[in-house]
C-alpha cells in the first residue's frame, strides 16, 4: 500500500504523531539515560519548530505524540528532527548500527471534537497499562508528561552536541561526557478542548483518564490472572527483542467522534490527493508551469534529457 500524503487542513490542526522501530524492536527500551536525551531531543525539536505539545510517551519500541501545527512542513521539520535524532542517540546507547524505525513517522488528524480529544489522550495514557506491563501510567519508567500535567513541573531533558563532541575528539582532546551538553525544557500545552478550564479543572479531568486507565488494567489483570511485570522488568528488556505480536495495519486519516465528519476530513483529503496525482502527471508529462495544491511536498522534476546532436 503507497504511504498517504502528508497532508495538514488550510489554518492547522491537532495530529497524533507516532513512530515504531524496526520489527517492533525494543531499541527505546527506557532508562533514566535515554529518557533524559529524549526530553533533551523534543524540547529542541519543539524549540526549533515551534510546534504546540501537548502530551506524548515514550514506549519501548514506539511512541505517541499530541501535537498542534500549523502545517505539513512545520510538522516535517518537528517529527524529521526528533525521529533522526532520537535513532542516533538510542542506537548509540544500545550499540545498534542499523536504521532504527521501520517506516517514516505517521500523521494522524484529530479532530476538534471534545470527544475525539479526550479519547486520543486516553489513548496515550493506556500505553503500557493496555500491554499489562505497568498497572499505572504513572509507573512507566520512560519519557512521559504526565507527572508534568499533573504536578505544572518542568519536563528538562539534555541535549548533546554530538557534532563539536566528534570535532573535539579528532583533535584528540580529552573530554569529559556532558563536554558538550545543554539544558532543554518540553513547554506543555494544553488540549484545545481544556484550554477554556482552570488549571486545576484540567489536572482533574487527567486524572479521572488516569484513574480509569488504572481501573482498565486492573480488569485485565483480574479476567487473565497475570500480574505485571512492572519498571523493573520493562528497563531490563533486550533492547535488541522484539514482542511475540506485533501491532499491524495502516494508520486511519483521522481520529473523529462522528461518521460525518470523518467523512468530511477524508473527502477533503481525496480532493488534496487527486489535485497533486493530475498534477504530478503533468510534471512527468514535461509540463513546467505545473500549479501543486497548497500544503504540499511536490515531488522533484522529471529527467531532462540532453539534447542530440
Amino acid at each position: 500500500m503507497p504511504r498517504r500524503l502528508r497532508y495538514v487542513p488550510p489554518g492547522g490542526a491537532l495530529v497524533e504523531v507516532t513512530c515504531r522501530t524496526l520489527q517492533s524492536r525494543f531499541l527505546l527500551r527506557p532508562s533514566p539515560l535515554l529518557c533524559e536525551i529524549t526530553l533533551g531531543i523534543l524540547g529542541r525539536a519543539q524549540r526549533l519548530s515551534g510546534v504546540a505539545i501537548h502530551a506524548f510517551v515514550f514506549l519501548a519500541n514506539h511512541y505517541h505524540l499530541l501535537v498542534s501545527v500549523s502545517d505539513a512542513a512545520q510538522l516535517a521539520r518537528f517529527a524529521g528532527y526528533l525521529t533522526s535524532n532520537l535513532a542516533r542517540e538510542a542506537g548509540r546507547i544500545h550499540a545498534w548500527r542499523e536504521r532504527l524505525w521501520g517506516h517514516r513517522y505517521e500523521a494522524i488528524l484529530v479532530s476538534e471534537e471534545d470527544e475525539a480529544l479526550v479519547e486520543r489522550l486516553l489513548y496515550l495514557a493506556r500505553q503500557g497499562c493496555k500491554e499489562g506491563l505497568v498497572s499505572d501510567p504513572l509507573e512507566w519508567p520512560g519519557a512521559t508528561s504526565w507527572q508534568a500535567m499533573l504536578d505544572g513541573g518542568p519536563l528538562e531533558g539534555t541535549w548533546f552536541d554530538r557534532t563539536a563532541e566528534s570535532r573535539a575528539q579528532r583533535k584528540g582532546l580529552e573530554l569529559d561526557a556532558r563536554e558538550f551538553a545543554s539544558p532543554e525544557t518540553v513547554v506543555l500545552t494544553p488540549l484545545p478542548a481544556w484550554a477554556h478550564l482552570e488549571p486545576g479543572v484540567q489536572r482533574e479531568r487527567l486524572r479521572e483518564l488516569l484513574a480509569l486507565a488504572r481501573a482498565e488494567a486492573a480488569a485485565m489483570r483480574h479476567e487473565t490472572g497475570r500480574k505485571p511485570p512492572g519498571r523493573e522488568a520493562v528497563v531490563g528488556q533486550n533492547p535488541h527483542g522484539s514482542p511475540a505480536r506485533s501491532k499491524k495495519g495502516p494508520a486511519p486519516l483521522v481520529h473523529a467522534a462522528s461518521r460525518e465528519l470523518r467523512r468530511t476530513y477524508r473527502e477533503a483529503y481525496r480532493l488534496f490527493a487527486a489535485a497533486y496525482r493530475r498534477a504530478a502527471e503533468a510534471l512527468r508529462a514535461g509540463i513546467e508551469a505545473v500549479a501543486f495544491p497548497e500544503g504540499c511536498f511536490p515531488p522533484p522534476g522529471p529527467f531532462r534529457r540532453p539534447a542530440t546532436a
